[in-house]
């Protein structure tokens, strides 16, 4: 069995494709606005003239890619490519400007590597019992666990406690708005019926982060000389991130935990794992100010989200999320029916999948390591072309997500309400924070009590 899966895979056509995943990925998830969502479903028709081993490893490449290609932009420019990686941020530009940014970018990709793998191994050795288990969470164990992850809120509040908090409060406000999940009222859409679907991730996100940085760049740049960020040579090894063991090991079950629930994603998962690395942290005074460790949290957390989500989809036939969602489009079309029969119908395929997510992390890291330079040079282009450039493809990637107007609105509004909020120093990660949990902790509030009878 073993010997006809590898034979299998290791083909030239079957290395090309997932190549070619894994490049588009990690270039699509560092467009801001660009999600590896998007990537998958445009790629989808491709699967169609292909076999089901390479159609399946073009589409994992896509994914693990655009999880870790988030991360380059938001160590570089703070500017999250994925929402993923806006935990990242927090401490991977603190680094680059002091002149740590290749550091923190290998730093970044070794620490997604060995959540990427670990999550195999969990995938390949454990999946059963953990979707099993990941099961009898109830909407008492999701409230739980929002109300878990809102407690970071006072880890990147700043210097006042009372500013992250109340931007907290204004995050989960935000995410109020449009039609209440329960009663079906509308709430805070003053009439207008755009805002009766919620405000969307992207929008809220890039307007935050990017424009915010855009726009406050600008306002400064005459007054200095230089790129965006100080970019020195420095000797990386791939050990170095192991001093971090048990950062990794905790944001790495972490995040397989996380990714096996239904519902949540890599986003949640790397603040949660960032506010626990914090809280048991021997030098927490560091985290905002650009600490490595802070960095292993959140992109081991976000990728070993990338094995567990499909633990529910192959052994329960439940897309845990967006991007599992179009990995279930992709098998219906070459006549693979997830759920547990899948073990006994299509053996040779479940394991090919499982060596597939492996490949994916070792080509990974050499294809991204490879890259560090191109990505580097492009920072040390002169200011003016690098926040034109970002600014057309905040635009341009907000615009592709639902081909709305009104979500191009939403970014120019957030962009100067971000812009606002750095002049008058109020954090924007709680804010983030809160409309990320806000739903989930919302839903699961409603429907406990609902079976509580209050």
């Amino acid at each position: 069995m073993i010997e006809s899966v590898l034979s299998s895979l290791f083909t030239l056509e079957n290395l090309l494709w997932i190549n070619v995943g894994l490049a588009g990925g990690i270039m699509v998830g560092a467009l801001p606005g660009l999600t590896g969502t998007m990537a998958m479903a445009l790629l989808l028709p491709l699967t169609y003239g292909l076999a089901s081993i390479p159609g399946v490893m073009l589409l994992l490449g896509v994914y693990c890619g655009s999880i870790y290609g988030g991360s380059i932009t938001a160590i570089l420019i703070n500017t999250p490519g994925t929402p993923a990686s806006a935990a990242t941020s927090l401490d991977g530009y603190p680094m680059a400007q002091k002149g740590h940014g290749l550091k923190a970018l290998h730093v970044a990709l070794s620490a997604s590597t060995i959540g990427g793998l670990f999550s195999c191994a969990v995938l390949l050795f454990a999946a059963p019992p953990i979707a099993s288990f990941a099961l009898k969470f109830g909407p008492a164990e999701y409230f739980a666990l929002a109300l878990f992850g809102l407690t970071i809120i006072a880890s990147v509040g700043g210097k006042s406690q009372i500013k992250g908090l109340l931007m907290g409060f204004v995050g989960l406000l935000i995410s109020c708005i449009g039609i209440d999940p329960m009663d079906g009222v509308s709430r805070f859409t003053f009439g207008i019926n755009r805002m009766e679907g919620g405000i969307d991730t992207i929008p809220v996100l890039i307007g935050l982060f990017a424009i915010t940085e855009i726009m406050a760049k600008a306002r400064d740049m005459n007054k200095a000389t230089g790129t965006a960020v100080k970019v020195e040579k420095e000797k990386t090894r791939f050990r170095d991130v192991l001093k971090y063991k048990m950062v990794l090991l905790k944001s790495s079950i972490l995040g397989v935990f996380i990714g096996a629930v239904p519902g949540t994603g890599a986003a949640i998962s790397s603040f949660l794992a960032y506010n626990e690395a914090k809280r048991t942290s021997k030098h927490p005074e560091e985290y905002g100010h650009g600490s490595e460790e802070a960095v292993v949290a959140s992109e081991s957390a976000n990728n070993a989200v990338t094995g567990a989500t499909l633990i529910p989809l192959l052994t329960l036939g439940i897309p845990g999320d967006d991007v599992t969602a179009v990995l279930m489009g992709a098998f219906l079309i070459q006549g693979i029916t997830p759920g547990p029969n899948i073990f006994f119908d299509n053996t040779t395929v479940v394991y090919g999948i499982f060596a597939s997510l492996i490949i994916c992390d070792v080509l990974l890291y050499v294809i991204a390591k490879t890259g560090f330079r191109f990505w580097v040079r492009i920072t040390q282009l002169p200011k003016h072309i690098i926040f034109s450039t970002v600014t057309i493809f905040a635009f341009v990637g907000t615009y592709s997500i639902n081909q709305s107007l009104f979500d191009v609105l939403c970014l120019i509004l957030f962009g100067l309400l971000g812009y606002g909020m750095r002049r008058f120093q109020f954090p924007a990660g709680p804010m983030i924070i809160g409309f990320i949990l806000g739903p989930l902790l919302e839903s699961a509030f409603d429907q406990t009590m609902t079976l509580s009878d209050g």
